[in-house]
């Protein structure tokens, strides 16, 4: 039955995206069915979003806060990432606090090791973390974009007071968490 669900969600959102037409500015996020490509798909029309003065304001970073129910002026990168989610349709995560998206049924990684034995490699718009020792927690999230052997490619907000995309060393990755595939998924009907 949930196969059935999901394939009719799939259906109608294509279905929307033709009738919306190619004049819409949003197109690209209906380029796909595949949760995952959606969010994908979003994350990558808002690379190159700044700051406006460097201080987590401007007004896109004020649209990825107000989502996550916060003004202007706090750090957004785990605002950013729950937009990109709650664009692509799905309503959890929906966090600003970077360590909320790593609670233990959704984190599959950590610290270098996989601990869910069913997965074995990273998957597009999964949610990486990284640790700061000053702050002793997860201080700074993004999106998974793709794995480049020991490395993975992001697309994370609040990096260099802009949208962008990085590499990064799984060395410098202290978890990985998996919010589109399980059973809360929380896709929006």
């Amino acid at each position: 039955m949930a196969t059935l669900y999901s394939l009719f969600l799939g259906f109608l959102f294509i279905t929307l995206c033709h009738a919306l037409g190619p004049g819409n500015s949003h197109i690209k996020e209906c380029e796909s069915a595949n949760p995952r490509m959606r969010i994908h798909d979003i994350a990558t029309a808002e690379l190159g979003v700044r700051e406006a003065t460097g201080h987590n304001d401007g007004e896109r970073v004020e649209a990825y806060l107000r989502y996550t129910h916060l003004g202007k002026g706090y750090e957004w990168c785990a605002a950013f990432v729950s937009w990109c989610y709650g664009q692509a349709g799905l309503r959890q995560p929906r966090n600003p606090w970077s360590p909320a998206l790593f609670p233990k049924a959704r984190t599959y990684w950590k610290q270098g090791k996989f601990i869910d034995r069913q997965i074995h490699g990273f998957a597009v718009a999964d949610i990486f973390g990284i640790y700061s020792a000053t702050a002793k927690r997860i201080n700074h999230v993004g999106l998974v974009k793709q794995q480049q052997g020991d490395y993975i490619v992001s697309i994370e907000g609040n990096s260099h007071n802009r949208v962008e995309s990085r590499r990064r060393h799984l060395r410098t990755i202290y978890a990985l968490s998996n919010w589109v595939d399980g059973p809360s998924a929380n896709i929006h009907p």
